[in-house]
């Protein structure tokens, strides 16, 4: 079993505390988002690999040598100030942490995310290119792996269609983008590719590679995984088991796809105990509970 911690929120900002608990006590609970009463139990036993994903590593970091598991670790890195951003830390010290995970697991499980690319007319094209090459230069011996995505039409990206003020990019677009970060890349000893995207942009350079592949995950761990088949036709990632409860995050990101309710994610927040087996609440009467395995 792969566990993804977490597409649907933030635990290492936010609820590391939390996920140490339920790590030393080697098992946490997960609640179905979709049938509510039918929860997971997942055992730490069974667990062969953890994708941690996250804007701010910081909290784990006193923690990654007391977990035993084998370990991926995916940091969003973007070039975004308050108005699409408004909790995200500062971007200098993020740089900072993720050249310290690189040094206690190693810069070849250290992926950084340059996602979304929001492009408008503050984020310009050459504005993102200049950040890139900045963000790469910083980062140089820290990171091998770059991945980007474009700004996807979620409900929480509708609902703040006039602060991100979205430019449809075009062909040239892609071609200037693809081509400079591109070069950006190689020049630091990095691969660039694209996220579950209808443009791959390899034509322009990029890799042709998925995020937690069926390959890189057989490399970690020595066991073959099968596809993510919930996740779409683009998406080649092997299944992850995903630990957290949407509308739980507090960065308040405008382009998120796993809040759209920022007044649900407050009272969410109250309902968090770092005692509970849960990320929100407890459990309840009523509840199916279900071993899973993978």
């Amino acid at each position: 079993m792969i566990l993804n911690i977490s597409g649907r929120t933030d635990v290492v900002a936010f609820y590391t505390p939390w996920l140490m608990t339920r790590y030393h006590e080697g098992y946490l609970d997960v609640r179905n988002p979709f049938y509510p009463k039918l929860v997971s139990r997942i055992y730490m036993k069974d667990v062969d690999l953890i994708v941690f994903c996250t804007k701010n590593p910081h909290p784990m970091i006193p923690h990654l040598k007391e977990i035993h598991h084998k370990i991926l670790f995916q940091v969003t890195l973007t070039p975004y100030h308050k108005d699409i951003e408004p909790n995200v830390g500062n971007k200098k010290c993020v740089i900072e942490d993720i050249q310290k995970v690189a040094k206690i697991i190693g810069k070849e499980k250290v992926y950084v995310r340059y996602d979304p690319i929001l492009v408008n007319e503050k984020y310009s094209i050459d504005y993102h290119i200049k950040a890139f090459e900045k963000m790469c230069g910083q980062l140089e011996g820290a990171t091998s792996h770059i991945i980007v995505s474009f700004l996807d039409d979620y409900k929480n990206v509708r609902k703040n269609k006039e602060i991100l003020k979205a430019k449809e990019l075009t062909e040239e677009d892609y071609e200037k983008l693809g081509k400079k970060f591109s070069e950006i890349a190689r020049r630091h000893q990095m691969s660039v590719q694209t996220c579950a995207e209808e443009r791959t942009l390899f034509e322009y350079g990029f890799i042709q590679e998925d995020c937690v592949s069926k390959e890189l995950a057989y490399a970690i761990t020595g066991k073959k995984f099968k596809k993510w088949n919930a996740r779409g036709k683009k998406c080649g990632c092997v299944e992850m088991v995903d630990i957290a409860s949407y509308n739980t995050c507090p960065h308040f990101c405008k382009y998120c796809y796993a809040n759209f309710d920022e007044q649900q994610v407050l009272e969410n927040r109250k309902n968090h105990h770092p005692s509970s087996t849960l990320l929100i609440g407890f459990l309840e009467d009523g509840d199916e509970i279900k071993v899973r395995k993978g």
